[in-house]
């Protein structure tokens, strides 16, 4: 099987700057495997983070529906990327995300914790734009949109978005483009 793992983060947020010593932190982790060859979504997977640096802001609940006690009940960052590496075999796989604003939240988190992902990254939204001869990235509900494929689920939910990004990568394998 030809497998890559779709990412997408959550992360706290806020309408503005972040609190005096606070930091963005993800706090949710979705991931959908697809099999490339069978052209086939084969699960959407959630991994609940508990932050240490900052706390679930209104905004970033209202944008989400993340909440603090939701996110209370996550695990660890570090046991988060264990998971990441046992469950999805992250460290050996493939990976994609739509843009590269995961990949580098995952850079900046990871001090002191092992980087969970092999260095074969896909930068989707990139691979749409030149796919589709776009002259500006589209945002993942445009590109759905653009590509005639229906939002799945909660946009800015990371199970969701990576189930949706996966269909994106499917599209453009369907289009010889991936």
């Amino acid at each position: 099987m030809s497998l890559i793992n779709i990412v997408d983060v959550e992360a706290t947020c806020w309408d503005g700057q972040p609190p005096p010593g606070q930091v963005s932190e993800i706090i949710e982790i979705g991931l959908t495997v697809v099999d490339l060859a069978e052209g086939a979504r084969l699960g959407k997977h959630r991994i609940l983070v508990r932050p240490q640096r900052s706390r679930v802001s209104a905004f970033c609940t209202e944008l989400t529906s993340l909440t603090q006690e939701e996110v209370d009940g996550g695990v660890s960052f570090a046991e988060a990327c264990r998971l990441l590496v046992k469950d999805h075999e992250s460290n050996r796989r493939p990976w994609a995300s739509w843009g590269d604003y995961d990949r580098n939240q995952f850079l900046r988190q990871c001090t002191g914790v092992e980087y969970p992902f092999s260095s074969d990254h896909t930068n989707a939204k990139r691979r749409f734009t030149e796919a589709h001869d776009l002259r500006r990235r589209p945002g993942m509900a445009q590109a759905l949109e653009i590509a005639g494929l229906p939002l799945e689920g909660r946009h800015h939910r990371g199970d969701d978005d990576s189930w949706n990004i996966a269909a994106l990568v499917l599209h453009l394998r369907s289009r010889n483009a991936w």
